[in-house]
């Protein structure tokens, strides 16, 4: 029996986000730039959420790990890819890349279950707000944290998908539940208040949610490789830098807490 020429995948090339050489150099600023405000703005986000006893409720439980997904999201892509920027062959091992691959799954899973446990909070805040302290217990919110938890680290070993629909089908329903409620209300007022209580996640919702749609859901006949490479910088790099920022600038109790972190 002749012997056979086996040959054995090591390594990957990278194709980069560019491949003109004059905007290596412009490019790593710009991405360095994002990725450090991406991590003082979440792990911002932790600490005041950790330190500040006012905001030890289950929205800023959630907020908590929303931003610790966000960062974990940045720092799988992110260093891989400024180092790319400044050497001269773009290459990664084959495990390296299935470890990248696995945490990115662990955290994309991860944040769209988050979002949706999120989105259920503010049904439950705005719809049933009598019975939110007693439904929204400290248990459940570690039981709506630590499945997803479990289930996107069981996902990144089995590289599944189709988990964008089911959990964009548990924010759809919770949203509609809370319009059908605010436009009962009869005070202006209190729809104001509904508006606002679930207003910054709703954006964060919309930003989210449309990339990933807009990469995965386009016709055939306008899907480019340029289209994904933006998606997808957009959703690893660009939504983790702006979470923090949407949590922060669009709320008063954010506020307030980081004024009094810094006062004492």
């Amino acid at each position: 029996m002749g012997q056979q020429n086996l040959t054995m995948l090591t390594e990957f090339i990278l194709m980069g986000v560019t491949r003109r050489p004059e905007m290596q150099l412009p490019l790593f600023g710009v991405f360095l730039i994002i990725y450090t405000i991406t991590v003082v703005g979440n792990l911002g986000m932790i600490i005041l959420t950790k330190v500040d006893l006012r905001l030890h409720t289950p929205m800023y439980f959630f907020i908590r790990h929303l931003a610790f997904i966000d960062l974990g999201n940045s720092t799988v892509i992110c260093p891989k890819m400024l180092v790319n920027f400044v050497v001269d062959q773009n290459t990664i091992s084959y495990f390296e890349c299935a470890t990248q691959m696995a945490f990115f799954i662990l955290f994309i899973i991860s944040e769209l279950f988050i979002l949706s446990a999120m989105a259920y909070d503010r049904y439950l805040a705005i719809c049933n707000p009598l019975l939110y302290n007693v439904i929204m217990s400290q248990r459940l919110c570690y039981v709506m944290v630590g499945i997803p938890y479990l289930y996107s680290a069981f996902q990144a070993l089995l590289f599944t998908t189709f988990n964008l629909f089911s959990s964009l089908l548990v924010v759809l329903v919770s949203y509609i539940l809370i319009l059908v409620t605010i436009f009962q209300m009869n005070s202006a007022q209190g729809r104001k208040k509904a508006f606002s209580t679930c207003g910054s996640h709703l954006t964060v919702v919309v930003v989210f949610y449309g990339s990933l749609l807009f990469m995965y859901v386009q016709p055939k006949s306008t899907h480019s490789y340029d289209t994904d490479k933006i998606a997808s910088v957009f959703y690893t790099l660009v939504i983790p830098l702006l979470n923090p920022m949407i949590y922060s600038l669009r709320n008063k109790e954010v506020k307030n807490a980081f004024h009094r972190m810094f006062k004492y």
